[in-house]
């Protein structure tokens, strides 16, 4: 009876320890995939729904660049901007496509001279983007993940 005890006492020890010996290869493992991954990359480009999702990462990026662009000369091109300039201003908008396909912008980065002349501009741009079409997120291995973009506009002065 006594041995039995023993050996029952004993092998709950070692499988304690079995169990988390096991557990902690399985963390380290884990670690070791994370360490891995390239977190500034993504593996599909956020798409809309008339762009290809079984192309290539470079033409996906070239369809969701095209459209977004596309979509931003169709909307501001209705407004008519007038800056007193000798040179073509470049505005640049930064926004987030979060893991949910919503933007958020997070800057426009324009000469105090355009925010003298248009101080409308920023309403102009966020109005825009709140109408673009349906996008479905960027993935990373599979998961949707949010990604910052940078969009420049040129204005054309006459």
């Amino acid at each position: 009876m006594k041995r039995l005890c023993i050996v029952l006492v004993s092998l709950s020890l070692f499988s304690c320890h079995f169990f988390e010996s096991k557990e902690k290869r399985t963390q380290e493992l884990i670690d070791s995939e994370l360490r891995e991954i390239d977190w500034n990359s993504i593996d599909t480009y956020p798409l809309f729904l008339d762009c290809d999702e079984t192309a290539t990462k470079e033409q996906q990026r070239q369809c969701f660049e095209q459209r977004i662009t596309a979509h931003f000369e169709e909307t501001l091109n209705e407004f008519e901007f007038i800056v007193d300039s000798e040179d073509n201003p470049t505005v640049a908008v930064i926004f987030v496509i979060d893991a949910d396909g919503e933007i958020d912008i997070l800057e426009i980065e324009k000469d105090r001279y355009i925010l003298k002349q248009m101080p409308e501009f920023d309403g102009i741009v966020t109005q825009s983007l709140k109408t673009v079409p349906e996008i479905t997120p960027a993935l990373k291995r599979g998961i949707p993940v949010s990604t910052k973009f940078r969009i420049p506009i040129q204005l054309n002065t006459k």
